[in-house]
């Protein structure tokens, strides 16, 4: 492929390379496409990515590690799975992303999520690469013997691929605290080696970082309000509706209280709950994190609420929707519904919950749409200072760690619309995003030579 050719046709060629390659990777294909298709304008003004390869590597992973894990369960019966690491990128500094285990997970899966790190990281202006993980295990049913040994059994394989300058995962679905700490008692049982920065998401006892838990959720809201408070706005007295009731979903709902807006519905896989006047948000933390319940109990024991079991949250009339749930939950028809009833700001709590179609949608209509990589970019940025406390044997207080949080997120917001507003789109905060984390990387890449 000509080096000379326009921002437009390599592009296209890039995306080509990938359907080719990996077309039976719909989710990597889907979140290649979004980048890609932004950068055209950058490529125009800066004719030396189109002479460097920069698109083709940057879409190659600098490495899959795929293996497998056996481990034995309560009956004795020795199961299988299989694990993945995928390294993506590592200019800017070492792999970092979190493990998933869930059933859906495949190498396409693991694959997309890891490249949305590589710019997420990169807004976050921490020296942080991208990379993603997991295992198609699934740790609902399980017992927590069983969900130990196959933590040790994963830990024992991937172990190798680790350390605090090369690689370091976090939690993502199916991985919270008990995991990681299962993870990290084997990292440290074949290593010898106290590295407590080769993971984050740790218990507090261990080394882990105030905030953690809360601080995807936090983020998102911090970001939606930034977008709301360029306009004129704020979340204080808005009608606001967060798809999911796990651990991103309760935190940007308590987020959401704070600052003064009504979260008014919630959901899981069984359906949604709705409240006109406003969930009791520790109500709905206690009965999912303590309780293991399910939104249909809130209904049962709130006599204000109601479940619907069929047809979308996304149905209910508010000026705010935070997707917090999984990828492409949000789709065209929901998003015309959404617009029909007023929203006036999404911001996506989710790794790319919203639908192509859906984000078109907004955009033609002028909602606020605040991509996952900037949005919920604050996980990771509090898994940054959770490595910054861990370097420097510290530990940092709620309020002080809360802070750092909440002006990181501003400083995200801030850099994504200055450079929209850079290229004629002050409010395209896709736009923004994806040529703010792009041309940090980028630019890393060609100082580093042909990496």
């Amino acid at each position: 492929m000509s080096r000379d050719t326009d921002g437009l046709q390599l592009t296209a060629d890039a995306y080509r390379t990938i359907q080719v390659r990996d077309g039976h990777q719909p989710e990597f294909a889907q979140a290649a496409y979004e980048v890609l298709e932004s950068l055209e304008p950058a490529l125009k003004r800066h004719p030396e990515y189109l002479r460097s390869g920069v698109l083709e590597r940057l879409c190659e992973p600098e490495r899959q590690i795929i293996f497998r894990v056996p481990w034995t369960d309560d009956t004795g019966a020795v199961r299988v799975n299989r694990g993945f690491r995928v390294e993506f990128n590592s200019a800017l500094g070492p792999y970092k992303g979190g493990l998933r285990f869930h059933p859906s997970v495949n190498i396409g899966v693991i694959k997309f999520l890891g490249f949305e790190q590589i710019f997420k990281n990169a807004l976050t202006g921490l020296p942080l690469g991208g990379g993603k993980g997991g295992s198609d295990f699934d740790p609902k049913g399980k017992s927590d013997a069983e969900i130990m040994r196959f933590c040790q059994s994963f830990m024992t394989e991937l172990h190798r691929h680790l350390g605090e300058y090369t690689d370091v995962p976090a939690g993502d679905i199916g991985v919270g605290r008990r995991e990681i700490g299962y993870l990290f008692g084997q990292y440290k049982r074949i290593t010898n080696r106290y590295e407590s920065g080769v993971l984050t998401g740790k218990g507090l006892n261990w080394g882990g970082s105030q905030v953690r838990t809360e601080a995807t959720g936090y983020g998102t809201v911090y970001f939606v309000d930034q977008m709301l408070r360029a306009r004129g706005e704020q979340i204080d007295g808005r009608r606001v509706v967060v798809s999911g009731s796990g651990n991103v979903a309760i935190y940007a709902a308590r987020k959401v209280h704070e600052l003064g807006g009504t979260v008014v519905a919630m959901s899981d896989s069984e359906g949604y709950v709705v409240d006109e006047e406003g969930l009791d948000i520790e109500a709905v933390r206690e009965l999912k994190e303590d309780r293991g319940g399910r939104v249909k109990d809130y209904a049962e024991e709130h006599p204000r609420a109601r479940f619907v079991d069929n047809g979308s949250i996304w149905d209910v009339p508010c000026a705010v929707a935070l997707p917090c749930a999984t990828q492409n939950e949000l789709d065209d028809e929901a998003a015309t519904t959404l617009v029909r009833n007023g929203v006036v700001a999404i911001g996506e709590g989710a790794n790319m919950p919203t639908t192509p179609g859906a984000v078109k949608v907004f955009q033609d209509a002028g909602v606020l749409f605040g991509p996952g990589k900037a949005a919920n970019a604050g996980g990771v940025a509090t898994s940054g200072l959770e490595m910054q406390q861990n370097a420097s044997r510290d530990s940092w207080h709620f309020d002080y760690t809360d802070t750092r949080l909440s002006q990181i997120m501003a400083d995200i917001h801030d850099s994504v619309r200055e450079m929209a507003e850079g290229y004629g789109a002050p409010d395209n905060y896709v736009l923004g995003a994806n040529i703010a984390g792009f041309t940090k990387v980028a630019d890393t890449m060609l100082d580093l030579g042909v990496i």
